[in-house]
């Protein structure tokens, strides 16, 4: 969320941002009930000062009846104020909500076609083999089971394509814990104030992505963003002590609304995966500099699998709302011969954090919100996916990847 002090000193950019984003805000709304709420509040401190001078004088004896009229009048005229006041304030907050992150200077205008690539590392290989087809032949996963106790998109995996789920993931952690990262399993579950803090506005009702339980205040998580957003959540931090690191492991659910016409075959878009998530608290003057770091963080990770793959700068119109910069991993699909999104990290700079009040106390005791960033280290499904298109022989076995073969007994193949 951002400060509507902020909007008002940075108009043009806000709405330029929004605009780039694909976003319809209305700012002269949110000014003009900024302007109101300011007003309203002047009034309310105006009759309360005057509500204590009355107090004053019927101290020490008996008061005049005026002085008592004039009292109870104050007394309603505040608590009729401090109702119009708190109905202005909750539509400001509702309207500010609405309002997405600025982008950075470096973000490509435009939609999804607009993005650039920033770099690729890896040999483009002609061949693969579909993963799908090969896990149902090898009975590593099931499909049709999944869909009978929970609907389709779901699924179970079995034998040793669990085992090397099991394997990506103590992989990944032991990549993430060379570099500080705090490991951390995280709630399934989070409240709405924390899903609104971490700041997934759909641009349309349609994009709700997310899974609420009825009759709670609660709703499954997409990612461990969620959860680790608010760990800090109404919260002030020592400077000394950011950068935070934490690595989340958690389930993800998603409805996986908005995705028409994106690729979804088997494992990769599924409504259920297991992620590891990096997320970061730090200071406003380190976040670009993590965020370089968190992306070399996944480069290494993949280099590691040997997954060909490239970089790219995202443009503002498939950024979402809480980011001011993001960068995507998208690797090279044998079976589809194109790039496809495999990780991402994104600087929401002080958006989230304004939104669930993470702050930081500096040496000289003046507080601040803290910046907020997150990268994915391995969507573990999605991960499966990438594997066996790599490594599998069609009608033969897989090979496994050397960094993955100490938590698979060193097979070389399974």
């Amino acid at each position: 969320m951002l400060d509507v002090k902020f909007i008002r000193e940075n108009l043009e950019l806000v709405e330029k941002s929004a605009k780039e984003k694909g976003y319809k805000i209305n700012i002269k709304e949110i000014l003009e009930l900024d302007d109101q709420r300011k007003s309203m509040l002047a009034q309310v401190e105006e009759l309360r000062r005057r509500r204590n001078e009355i107090a004053t004088k019927m101290k020490g004896g008996k008061p005049e009846a005026s002085l008592i009229e004039e009292g109870k009048k104050v007394k309603e005229e505040i608590a009729t104020l401090e109702i119009g006041l708190d109905e202005v304030e909750n539509k400001l907050l509702e309207k500010l909500k609405l309002v997405p992150n600025i982008i950075f200077e470096d973000v490509p205008l435009g939609g999804e076609e607009c993005s650039t690539e920033v770099k690729s590392w890896g040999e483009k290989k002609a061949e693969g083999v579909d993963h799908l087809d090969y896990a149902v032949s090898r009975d590593w996963v099931d499909f049709e089971r999944g869909a009978k106790v929970a609907g389709a998109k779901f699924y179970y995996l079995k034998n040793e394509l669990a085992l090397l789920e099991n394997a990506l993931l103590q992989y990944g952690l032991k990549k993430v814990l060379e570099h500080g990262f705090t490991f951390m399993t995280v709630p399934d579950l989070v409240s709405s104030r924390v899903l609104e803090g971490c700041g997934f506005n759909p641009r349309t009702s349609e994009q709700s992505d997310e899974y609420f339980v009825e009759g709670e205040d609660l709703a499954l998580i997409a990612t461990a963003e969620m959860p680790l957003t608010g760990y800090h959540m109404d919260e002030i931090l020592d400077e000394e002590k950011l950068p935070l690191l934490y690595a989340g492991y958690s389930a993800c659910f998603r409805k996986e609304a908005g995705t028409y016409g994106k690729y979804t075959r088997g494992l990769f878009r599924v409504h259920q995966f297991n992620k590891l998530e990096m997320y970061v608290f730090c200071l406003p003057e380190q976040s670009q500099e993590i965020h370089e770091k968190i992306l070399e963080i996944e480069e290494e990770i993949w280099q590691g699998l040997g997954i060909p793959y490239r970089i790219i700068n995202v443009a503002a119109g498939d950024l979402g709302a809480p980011a001011a910069k993001k960068y995507d991993m998208e690797y090279w699909s044998l079976v589809n011969q194109k790039y496809q999104e495999i990780t991402s990290c994104s600087n929401c700079t002080d958006f989230q954090a304004r939104a669930v009040n993470a702050r930081v106390r500096r040496k000289d005791g003046s507080i601040e919100f803290v910046h907020t960033l997150n990268g994915t280290a391995i969507p573990l499904a999605r991960a499966l996916v990438v594997l066996i298109e790599n490594y599998a022989k069609a009608g033969g076995k897989m090979k496994v990847p050397e960094v993955l073969r100490s938590y698979l007994n060193n097979k070389e193949e399974i």
